[in-house]
């Protein structure tokens, strides 16, 4: 009788709380939010409180439109620029920006395999289709949600083998490729989607004189800046500006052959 009658008590909790939560609000149930919440908001978001409903949507979770009710200026600019328009596909911005982990910045996790699973072949793909289309694909990602305007996870997934290949990461990475166009746009066969940094790279010797094949001199290399006082410094009066090795040094391009250390800029 004794355990009928606590299963009772916990049913009727269970249907009472979230009924007077959906009716009065977060704060209909004195204590309810101490209780769910997994942790603290971060410093931007701390002033919603306890309203958990600021951001969540019964029985549903948090869904973009909460979101956007805020950030509508903030995702109407997205969607300008072409590393971030793929926004105008994504449907859950939880899939990256995650809460409830403490009172710092708000953490973004970039996750690939949202915009895999989004159906995109890279951002080029969306910030093709301009502006006013972008707009529009938000409005019906919106639906009748009211506002003007325009996956979850802590950690991004890895993708699997071969889904790499679906994503333009120059679309949004660069708008000039750093490497002169010498490897193309076949990025992940060196970098991954978990950091840029390439494992495992090791530069070329220090005696190497292929330095221009990746390097490009900057602009004032030439002007007559170069001839006055760049090879006078380096005491390389013959020195061509392709000709990084006989100045520059593999660790620094501040360490000079013969110098050491100079930055006089």
């Amino acid at each position: 009788m004794l355990y009928a009658a606590l299963a009772a008590v916990g049913l009727a909790a269970a249907v009472a709380v979230p009924v007077a939560v959906h009716r009065a609000g977060s704060e209909g149930v004195p204590l309810w939010t101490a209780v769910a919440s997994p942790g603290p908001l971060s410093a931007a978001h701390a002033y919603l409180g306890a309203q958990c409903e600021s951001c969540h949507v019964p029985t549903r979770g948090v869904e973009a439109a909460p979101c956007l009710t805020c950030h509508v200026t903030a995702a109407a600019d997205l969607v300008t620029k072409p590393s971030t328009a793929f926004h105008t596909t994504i449907s859950e911005c939880g899939g990256c920006h995650v809460e409830h982990l403490g009172r710092g910045r708000p953490p973004v996790n970039m996750d690939h395999a949202a915009l895999v699973s989004a159906g995109h072949a890279g951002a080029a793909q969306a910030g093709g289709e301009g502006l006013t289309h972008s707009v529009a694909r938000l409005r019906a990602l919106l639906g009748g949600s009211g506002t003007d305007l325009i996956g979850s996870t802590l950690a991004p997934r890895p993708l699997p083998t071969g889904e790499a290949n679906r994503l333009d990461c120059a679309g949004c990475h660069a708008n000039r490729d750093p490497h002169r166009t010498l490897f193309g746009r076949d990025c992940q066969s060196c970098h991954g989607t978990t950091a840029w940094t390439v494992g495992g790279f090791r530069h070329p010797s220090p005696r190497s004189q292929e330095c221009a094949q990746c390097h490009q001199a900057p602009p004032s290399h030439y002007m007559m800046h170069f001839e006055m006082m760049d090879r006078a410094i380096t005491g390389q009066g013959q020195a061509r500006v392709e000709q990084c090795f006989l100045c520059h040094q593999t660790d620094a391009w501040n360490n000079i052959r013969g110098v050491g250390w100079y930055k006089h800029h």
